[in-house]
């Protein structure tokens, strides 16, 4: 009988793992009960489906019955994906940095019985090498020093435990204002790479938060250096080979500074995060690749990353390895483009795409566009979709990465919102559509006595939420109400869901004795501490994603509470800025909405063409953080709200700019409407 309990787990990565001769079991109290009675330590192994160094360790370590028999002889095992329990590779992750390390995945972190860490790190090799120890050398010294130093060992836990639950006071530092922010733009815009975008050096990810308030603070104080350094971020994501130039989606990150090179990897939030931010600069720029980039992505996310059911969610991610090579489905030789093309499409291809004969990647081929012009000749931009068909067609009959068809309720809102937005301002009904149906699935599937749950697969729920879940699909449902007409019943239903999940987070997230929204509810089972942080990732933290929601939620409602929050929440992580001013973005670009509420509404009346004119104008103009809204009328804004008894004006449709408690007079044509966002959303010089 095999002692490796994984094979009625949902998660693909933990099923990836089940036959391997380590006797693996998940994360729950089973687990570190049999520690407790074999008095053994846990080995606990943390990474994701679409991880490649995860799948190394694996192929060298954990397959490997030699080491296996060393694991299972001292220790209990534990497997975490760490897209499924975000909360028990947050605490992990942190007690891993305490120790000085640099964090990254495979995560292989030591524990005592009642899980507590006192020793890890990240890959280890199965022979020494890249200036690591053998494995099986670090398992065995890890397990003598646990069973004949236990001092030792209960030091450490002590140490690492209570750098966790520490909190900085925020009492002594000082408050954030929008002062700070607008001396802090030039700084942060100073350490973009002038040359080709994105934070100085390689690795290169697209650090959605940091670009963000880069764009918000670029816009509200009017600095062309902050909004250029993103444009010229994003124009290198677009062109280079992070991005899918035959089958769209952006790659995690590129492993060089000129986003030739990605980590194959492909994930949700990355580029539900890229939409959002290219559908806000197209707005300013009218630039035609983002409107392009973000519609090939939409195609990519329809056809790659919907759930097979055919219910509407979107998957978690696909591996960056197939056939055990990283990358190996993406790249190209020349020989094999011109065996699909033809000589005479090869030539104009190769020079669109840096294609050479000896390749730029190992001696492969990454499609970019890094160094083409735009093409100007009639009908080559369309010889060149013809082109990239051919190859996306021949690229179809390899074997395929690994799918990771797991429905997370935190990506799926950021994708949503995305997606949201993305059909209003390019006018694609039919994207706002798929945003509905997959809000429809998180509320029907992924809930369980009025809580969210954070993971789905195979019919089954698994893990309890985040504080993230909460706040990225309370996002979602305020991105919906604003996408549709909020006088209608339907559309006021989100703006109800995202009340309902409000107070859920209220309730059983909110820490009342520091401020702020802990990463897991108070009656999360299992963990040894609840960490509070608002640093951003991968992706935005709950913190900040809640404070642009609070102050959206004080608009829609009239109720000044939200706003409170709002504050609350800022304030309590100020004394968090100094410390990392970079980890904190998202919340530095959210603090704008805290201080600079802003509202766009046009009021159609009867007046739907008059509305669409308006409409275009508010697309056409980047509004970052405002909430905008096209609505019949206003007999169903509360009383409340500035906008209250505001209408069209003589028959004819009608736009509002409001600033906080205040609003603009009606303006009634597409020019003066677009003067007035222009004008209300850069801050007030004072004299």
């Amino acid at each position: 009988m095999s002692h490796n309990r994984l094979c009625k787990e949902t998660s693909p990565y933990l099923l990836q793992h089940q036959a391997n001769p380590v006797h693996w079991w998940p994360w729950g109290e089973e687990a570190l009960n049999e520690a407790k009675r074999l008095d053994k330590p846990i080995l606990l192994s943390v990474g994701y489906a679409a991880c490649h160094w995860c799948h190394v360790m694996a192929h060298e370590s954990f397959e490997d019955a030699a080491t296996a028999e060393v694991m299972n002889e001292l220790y209990v095992n534990i497997k975490v994906d760490r897209e499924e329990r975000p909360d028990v590779d947050a605490i992990y992750m942190a007690a891993l940095h305490s120790l000085g390390e640099q964090g990254g995945w495979p995560l292989t972190m030591f524990l005592t019985a009642d899980g507590e860490p006192f020793w890890g790190g990240t890959y280890f090799p199965k022979d020494a090498r890249f200036g690591r120890p053998e494995f099986k050398h670090v398992l065995r010294e890890i397990s003598r020093i646990y069973q004949n130093e236990r001092d030792k060992v209960k030091t450490n836990t002590t140490a690492i435990v209570e750098s966790l639950r520490e909190q900085r006071s925020a009492d002594d530092a000082p408050p954030l204002n929008e002062d700070i922010l607008v001396d802090l733009v030039p700084r942060l815009a100073g350490i973009v790479d002038k040359n080709y975008g994105g934070v100085q050096g390689a690795p290169k990810f697209p650090q959605f938060g940091f670009f963000w308030f880069l764009w918000r603070a670029g816009i509200r104080f009017d600095q062309d250096q902050a909004r250029d350094a993103v444009v010229r971020t994003l124009d290198g994501i677009c062109r280079g080979g992070i991005y899918d130039h035959l089958g769209g989606g952006f790659a995690r990150y590129s492993v060089d500074e000129r986003w030739l090179v990605p980590h194959f990897e492909k994930m949700l939030y990355d580029n539900a995060l890229l939409m959002e931010l290219m559908t806000e600069v197209w707005r300013e720029t009218q630039d035609p690749l983002f409107a392009q980039r973000v519609a090939e992505t939409v195609e990519w996310l329809q056809r790659e990353m919907m759930t097979e059911s055919g219910e509407g969610a979107f998957s978690a991610s696909l591996d960056a390895d197939s056939e055990g090579e990283e990358g190996k489905y993406y790249v190209w030789t020349a020989d094999e483009i011109e065996r699909v093309l033809g000589k005479s499409d090869f030539a104009p291809f190769a020079a669109a795409y840096d294609v050479t004969p000896d390749g730029n990647w190992e001696g492969k081929t990454v499609l970019n566009q890094l160094r083409a012009t735009a093409p100007n000749e009639p009908g080559e931009r369309e010889r060149l979709a013809e082109m990239r068909d051919k190859l996306w067609r021949a690229r179809e009959n390899r074997i395929r990465p690994g799918w990771d068809d797991k429905v997370l309720a935190d990506w799926n809102g950021l994708m949503i919102a995305a997606l949201a937005r993305a059909g209003q301002i390019f006018g694609r009904a039919d994207w706002i559509a798929l945003a509905r149906q997959a809000f429809g699935f998180i509320c029907d599937r992924l809930t369980v006595d009025g809580r969210l749950m954070h993971s789905f697969r195979n019919g089954r729920v698994n893990a309890p939420a985040t504080a993230s879940d909460y706040a990225n699909m309370i996002w979602a449902a305020i991105r919906l109400h604003e996408a549709g007409d909020a006088a209608a019943i339907d559309e006021n239903s989100y703006l109800e869901q995202a009340l309902e999940w409000l107070g859920v987070l209220d309730r059983h997230y909110w820490i009342a004795e520091h401020g702020g929204y802990a990463f897991t509810a108070d009656d999360t089972p299992g963990l040894i501490v609840r960490t509070r942080t608002a640093s951003d990732d991968a992706t935005p933290n709950a913190n900040a994603i809640m404070v642009t929601n609070l102050v959206h939620l004080h608009l829609l409602t009239g109720e000044i509470k939200f706003l409170t929050r709002a504050e609350e929440t800022v304030n309590a992580f100020r004394a968090d800025f100094a410390h990392n001013l970079v980890a904190h973005a998202g919340l530095l670009a959210a603090a704008i909405d805290q201080f600079a509420p802003q509202h766009i509404v046009i009021v159609s009346g009867n007046d739907s063409e008059g509305a669409v004119g308006l409409q275009k104008a508010l697309n056409d103009v980047s509004a970052p953080g405002a909430l905008q809204q096209l609505v019949a009328d206003t007999t169903h804004v509360p009383q409340a709200s500035p906008l209250s008894g505001k209408s069209d004006v003589d028959g004819k449709a009608a736009a509002y700019v409001c600033s906080g408690p205040q609003c603009s007079l009606a303006v009634t044509t597409p020019a003066d409407l677009r003067q007035l966002i222009e004008e209300s959303r850069k801050r007030t010089v004072k004299s």
